[in-house]
């Protein structure tokens, strides 16, 4: 499950040693874990990793088979996290060590900053090849991130970026060596602390207006 830690002005969101999906609990940990996060006083920052191969899996389909009649509530609390960082009123970095899929990718996206290890590991959204089109939220969450070209072809044809190709993509901004993965991510969200608050969240909720109402969409979210 995830853990947080503080590294001084940066709060360091462990979001597990597996695969990282999106589990009812899990979700539930990581929004008590912002909950923290936003009601801290002063500078802070987040930075949210992981531990092992995976950074994020993303949706847990075998929960979602197991509990079908749930699905759009399900849907629907997978969106709100993915609007709860875009939005999010301090400065944040993804730090991908591993493995970064389908909504695990979408979650990074909603990074202000995301650092990915540069020799192994990739960052995918396979969707065309599992036969789960994006709801209208996701999509426009992709397409609000990556330019309309990598966005084409990471949505419909499934690739693979390696992180060296992730950052010529600008799919990632800043790509490292497996050790550094963390410590960067740690270093860039301390640089931009002092920017934590409201006028931070009013900009970015402001900026992303049109993805929000999408994701906050809880009558028709799958579309």
């Amino acid at each position: 499950m995830p853990t947080l830690d503080r590294q001084d002005s940066v709060f360091v969101l462990d979001l597990g040693a597996g695969e990282n999906r999106f589990h009812p609990d899990w979700l539930a940990s990581v929004d008590e874990a912002l909950d923290e996060v936003e009601k801290a006083d002063g500078p802070r920052a987040l930075v949210t990793s992981a531990t092992g191969k995976f950074y994020s899996n993303g949706l847990d389909l075998d929960w979602l088979l197991a509990h079908a009649d749930r699905h759009r509530d399900y849907v629907v609390s997978v969106h709100a996290l993915f609007a709860r960082l875009l939005a999010l009123p301090v400065p944040t970095v993804a730090a991908l060590q591993g493995h970064t899929f389908a909504a695990g990718a979408m979650l990074s996206l909603a990074h202000d900053v995301r650092v990915m290890r540069a020799d192994r590991g990739f960052w995918c959204l396979p969707e065309a090849d599992i036969n789960i089109p994006f709801t209208p939220g996701m999509s426009a969450l992709i397409q609000s991130r990556l330019t309309p070209q990598v966005a084409h072809e990471a949505m419909t044809t499934a690739r693979r970026y390696g992180g060296h190709d992730a950052l010529a993509a600008a799919v990632v901004d800043h790509a490292a060596d497996e050790n550094a993965v963390r410590d960067m991510a740690v270093e860039l969200a301390a640089a931009q602390a002092g920017r934590a608050g409201e006028t931070l969240g009013t900009i970015k909720s402001r900026m992303y207006a049109p993805v929000l109402a999408l994701l906050r969409d809880t009558a028709n979210p799958l579309g």
